[in-house]
Order: C-alpha cells, then structure tokens, then sequence
C-alpha cells in the first residue's frame, strides 16, 4: 500500500509564506495526477491545486497567483510553495495521488493555520 505524507505545516500570520511537502512511497511519475486538497472547519473537502505526469498544473481559483504546486519525480515528492496567506487558508491539506481512475491514494493531511 503507498503511503503519503505530509509536512511542512503549522502556524503564520496573514501574509506570510508555508511549503507544503508530499513524500509516497510510491513512484510519482507513475501517478497521472498529484494534488492538494484542504478541508477547512465545518466544510467538505475542496480541490487547492493538482499537477498531471506531464507537469500541467490546475489551480482553485483562491489559489491562483498565490500557490504554486511543483513535484520531483526523481525524490516521489510533490510540493505546495503557499505564498500571502490569508486566514481564510486554514485548514486540514490533503496530498492526493491519482494512480488510475477509481485508484487514489491519501496522506493523513496537516494543519495549516492562518492567524489573522
């Protein structure tokens, strides 16, 4: 079974920066999409940014301009560089690896907070 995991989270101020950090134990390239998603409090999961096998990136429009998702193939790790945060930021993020459709992985998620 892959294992993802997360890291890289914790506690900002609005405005400043965090990089999110996916580690699998399976091989990336072999993914057709990596993602981040979040959940925040009292709200359903919601898509923050993916990134295909060939390097096309996809971004929530509240992302847009501010995140940027970035992967190496060569350490299976898929990054989320999140710059000018905003409390509204906050939340649980999810790396997603999507093996083949109806075959994904999940990591445990991590705690972003944004403090005002």
């Amino acid at each position: 079974q892959v294992r993802l995991v997360e890291s890289g989270g914790g506690l900002v101020q609005a405005g400043g920066s965090l990089r999110l950090s996916c580690a699998t134990s399976g091989t990336i390239s072999n993914a057709n999409v990596m993602g981040w998603y979040r959940q925040a409090p009292g709200k359903q999961r919601e898509l923050v940014a993916t990134i295909t096998s060939g390097g096309r990136s996809n971004y929530a429009a509240s992302a847009k301009g501010r995140f940027t998702i970035s992967r190496d193939n060569a350490k299976n790790t898929v990054y989320l560089q999140m710059n000018s945060l905003k409390p509204e930021d906050t939340g649980v993020y999810y790396c997603n690896a999507d093996w083949s459709p109806g075959i994904s992985s999940w990591g445990q998620g991590i705690q972003v907070t944004v403090s005002s």
